[in-house]
């Protein structure tokens, strides 16, 4: 495994969340999503205000990945109010782990889930869950290996398009 940092992301951040979530999202889901809705999700769902809120919200969290001075990737966990929504109670959802793809196959995915795990712990929460795209069987198959479970799936709005989210829960 590659040698890493974590650091905590700020409002001076802002640009490269930005830069790495839509590059990132884009990667991975451009297979699957029409031009168009990709454009308009890319623009809305990671803007300015939306990541500013984001960041500002006491109740999200966003780290960084470092490795050298290279930014590989990201985190964003959500407990209370600032869930998507209200799988378990006293839970930690696990928002993103988006990693750029000269840094995936590394262990780095990982680091980020583990640290997402160690925080929940630290908050002492029962659970643990996050969302996973159905035709994403990597990220399935990582997370099963991890302990997660799915438990149900909901409709995740990419533009016009209703794509279907596995929801997945671990038990601390």
């Amino acid at each position: 495994m590659t040698g890493y940092t974590i650091k905590n992301v700020t409002l001076a951040d802002l640009k490269t969340l930005q830069e790495i979530s839509r590059e990132t999202f884009k990667a991975t889901f451009d297979p699957y999503t029409q031009p168009d809705d990709m454009e308009k999700f890319l623009q809305e769902g990671y803007s300015d205000k939306k990541l500013t809120a984001e960041i500002n919200n006491p109740d999200s969290h966003f780290f960084f990945l470092m490795v050298g001075e290279a930014v590989a990737g990201y985190l964003k966990v959500n407990v209370g109010r600032a869930q998507t929504e209200s799988l378990r109670p006293n839970a930690l959802e696990v928002e993103r782990i988006y990693l750029r793809a000269k840094f995936q196959h590394q262990g780095l995915g990982l680091v980020l889930i583990k640290l997402a795990e160690k925080i929940a712990r630290q908050e002492q929460k029962d659970y643990m869950w996050l969302g996973v795209y159905e035709h994403n069987l990597v990220a399935q198959k990582f997370y099963a290996k991890d302990g997660f479970k799915r438990v149900s799936q909901h409709v995740y709005q990419v533009g016009t398009d209703p794509q279907v989210d596995y929801l997945l829960v671990k038990k601390l």
